[in-house]
């Protein structure tokens, strides 16, 4: 026995039920992290899955960016910046966090805006009054007539 977990008598790998029931994530959960690359786990002798004990910690860190709102794509790019031998810890949160928060802002704002702009566009109807900033700013759409131009299919070749 050289590992000291199992020195101590702790596993040193978890299989998937345990580590559901530790991260409060589904099975099901864990499995799709996997196929995405976001998580890893070696096959037993008798070929069930194990995870290494920082999965706990990957697990919650890509938990958490979800809950932000990241994009998994953009979590399974930042996991990859992380040496695969190591739990991610604060430094590597902060340093990826930093990165996301400009596109969180971004979103910020847009939602923002939509928020300030969405009474003007209840009821509206047409979607060509001169107060609907959402589709038709300065109603631009006046110009091709009335009704709901962008509603209209026009044939090809007209």
């Amino acid at each position: 026995m050289n590992d000291p977990l199992e020195a101590a008598g702790i596993a040193p790998r978890l299989s998937v039920g345990e580590v559901a029931r530790r991260s409060g994530v589904a099975v099901s959960t864990l499995h799709f992290y996997e196929a995405k690359g976001l998580i890893a786990s070696r096959r037993s002798a008798g070929n069930q899955r194990r995870y290494a004990r920082d999965v706990l910690r990957r697990v919650a860190f890509i938990r958490v960016a979800q809950h932000v709102g990241i994009q998994l794509a953009d979590i399974a790019a930042a996991l990859d910046t992380l040496p695969a031998s190591r739990t991610p810890n604060r430094e590597d949160w902060a340093r990826l966090s930093s990165t996301w928060r400009v596109g969180l802002d971004e979103r910020i704002a847009q939602l923002k805006k939509l928020r300030d702009t969405l009474d003007d566009c209840i009821g509206c109807g047409c979607l060509s009054i001169d107060r609907c900033r959402l589709r038709n700013p300065l109603d631009k759409l006046s110009a091709q007539g009335p009704g709901a131009q962008r509603l209209l299919v026009k044939p090809a070749g007209d």
